[in-house]
């Protein structure tokens, strides 16, 4: 998708403090971290949201979820973390191209509608 940000990012046309790269996901920073490790787990191919996923998508949300638990452990999130996909305008996404949210580093007090809105 052409004006998708998220697109852009995995074309390597928008730069991005990546954690991880492969032909598949981008894993980066997030540039408003609600915490002192907060980064994106991205699907390169592009669907709008977990709600468009179709079992063509199963194998790259599969490897999502497994690649989550590596790049916390790298991350130093050894005590835990949270991880978080909004969906839809009522499920608090503002970037319709889906990704999640891994979010850790201190103890999280607050209100999941407070984390964030992406």
């Amino acid at each position: 998708m052409s004006d998708c940000l998220f697109c852009k990012i995995a074309a390597g046309e928008i730069p991005a403090k990546k954690v991880f790269e492969d032909d598949d996901v981008i894993a980066f920073h997030d540039i408003h971290p609600v915490a002192p490790v907060h980064f994106l787990v991205v699907p390169k191919v592009h669907v709008d949201s977990l709600a468009h996923a179709t079992t063509e998508h199963q194998a790259v949300l599969g490897k999502m979820l497994l690649l989550t638990a590596k790049l916390a452990k790298e991350q130093g999130l050894d005590d835990g973390y949270r991880t978080i996909i909004n969906t839809g305008h009522g499920g608090g996404q503002t970037f319709f191209h889906l990704h999640m949210h891994v979010i850790g580093g201190k103890p999280l007090t607050t209100n999941i509608s407070d984390i964030t809105t992406q």
